[in-house]
């Protein structure tokens, strides 16, 4: 996922998309507890994706703040 992926969205579907990566990054973390874990690597990028969505987020909240 790319950083110009997510500004092109609104917040609200980041919103949406910050819901589902918590999820997929909680069934990752279950997978590896019980052993079931194939690809560690998908831990770490969606743990990336969570902090890009975050990060745009922010931003596009201190855009709406400073436009005021």
């Amino acid at each position: 996922m790319k950083a110009q992926e997510l500004k092109d969205k609104t917040p609200e579907q980041l919103n949406e998309q910050l819901v589902s990566l918590k999820k997929e990054a909680f069934n990752l973390r279950f997978q590896q507890a019980t052993g079931q874990l194939e690809s560690t690597a998908r831990m770490r990028s969606v743990r990336r994706d969570v902090a890009r969505v975050k990060t745009v987020l922010n931003q596009k909240a201190a855009d709406a703040a400073s436009s005021k």
